[in-house]
């Protein structure tokens, strides 16, 4: 393939999609590996958006996005700073495209970036992206999955630029908290990083927890860029509606670079987008409480299974179950599970290689569904089919 990029070659293909493609194999199974929310754009939301198509918002716009949906972000962190203005905000093509820009905006070819592992997959293609290397650092089951500040610094090299927080968690559902955020923040200021905070899952947190970010550390609003998305917290992954909140100097260059990328994101979106963000709050409530409660049913139901253990995710609506003690690679394991119990869950190997053994399976599926789900991989390891 002489035609192909050296980019293009290299990019690591996705272990979720094969396990969609595996899946599509067979008939009756039960897809508990797609990261998207199972419920509908709350209607006040869709109701906006075909206001705005009628009104004639239909054409092109600034290239950091509406003034005022740029002003509704602003204001949603103003408990992070009350310095944040429209103008420290950049809206985006989806979440993707936030941590895309970010990386383009302040990375040099050769720079390393700090990533977790395990952690989401499209982290090392994005840095591989704009020419600089993901620099992997491990995430252990025994410290709750929480990546922890002496392990970032011992990857630190005189070439790294930036460190990658995503918290809650995907794979993982954890959720780093007050004192693990600044002792990561007395790491970040002793070498002079920068912060991409990925925190697309802040709003689905559990059992009464509180969110904590980086951005909320007073003095640190220069050096941190905070991405997310409108995608999880109000079922709006087709949208494509994202956002990057930080300092006015990193903010400022983007906008030119969006030009040479997709010029804007459509306006009748972003006119839904200042709907969802100053509109009634009531629907994230209820899919929240919705995500709790099937979280419970996932997680107690493989803790019951011999074999399965499972810490319970304080956020997000993924689970990381450990299989180790089956004696297979995650991606062996979760393909018996398709084809003999018709369950599809992620091997945990697809998300680095501190994810081996183990499976990522995602709550935001219906109370029937997951029960099922666990009746049929309960059956099939009852059966000995794994041994």
């Amino acid at each position: 393939m002489k035609y192909l990029s050296k980019v293009a070659a290299d990019y690591p293909a996705s272990g979720i999609r094969r396990m969609f493609d595996l899946a599509r194999q067979y008939d009756d199974v039960i897809k508990l590996t797609v990261g998207e929310p199972n419920f509908d754009t709350p209607d006040n939301i869709k109701e906006a958006c075909v206001r705005a198509l009628h009104e004639g918002h239909t054409h092109y716009n600034p290239n950091a996005g509406l003034e005022e949906l740029r002003e509704a972000v602003a204001q949603r962190y103003r408990h992070y700073s009350e310095a944040y203005t429209g103008e420290n905000v950049m809206v985006t093509v989806g979440g993707m495209e936030a941590l895309f820009l970010s990386l383009l905006t302040t990375v040099n070819p050769g720079d390393e970036v700090i990533i977790p592992d395990p952690g989401f997959p499209n982290y090392v293609g994005q840095v591989m992206m704009v020419g600089a290397r993901p620099v992997t650092v491990p995430v252990c089951e025994q410290n709750r999955f929480k990546i922890r500040a002496e392990d970032i610094e011992k990857a630190i090299t005189p070439k790294t630029k930036a460190i990658l927080l995503n918290s809650p968690s995907n794979p993982l559902g954890s959720v780093l908290n007050q004192a693990d955020i600044e002792a990561i923040a007395e790491v970040v200021l002793k070498y002079d990083l920068l912060v991409y905070s990925d925190e697309v899952y802040d709003r689905l947190i559990y059992d009464n927890g509180a969110y904590f970010s980086m951005g909320q550390i007073p003095g640190m609003q220069e050096r941190v860029l905070i991405i997310n998305s409108l995608s999880k917290t109000y079922a709006m992954t087709g949208w494509r509606l994202g956002y990057i909140v930080g300092s006015r100097e990193i903010i400022s260059n983007m906008p030119k670079l969006q030009e040479g990328i997709a010029s804007c994101v459509p306006t009748f979106i972003q006119k839904a987008a200042v709907e969802a963000l100053v509109g009634p709050q009531t629907a994230i409530g209820r899919m929240q409480a919705d995500y709790s409660r099937r979280r419970d049913i996932l997680v107690d139901g493989l803790n019951r299974i011999p074999g399965i253990t499972c810490q319970k995710p304080p956020g997000s609506f993924y689970a990381f179950a450990n299989i180790k003690s089956f004696g297979k690679t995650s991606q062996e394991f979760a393909e018996e599970l398709v084809m003999g119990a018709k369950v599809v869950a992620v091997p945990g190997s697809a998300f680095g290689s501190m994810g081996e053994g183990y499976l990522r399976l995602v709550f935001a599926n219906s109370d029937e569904n997951l029960q099922e789900a666990i009746r049929r991989i309960d059956a099939f390891i009852r059966k000995g089919c794994t041994t």
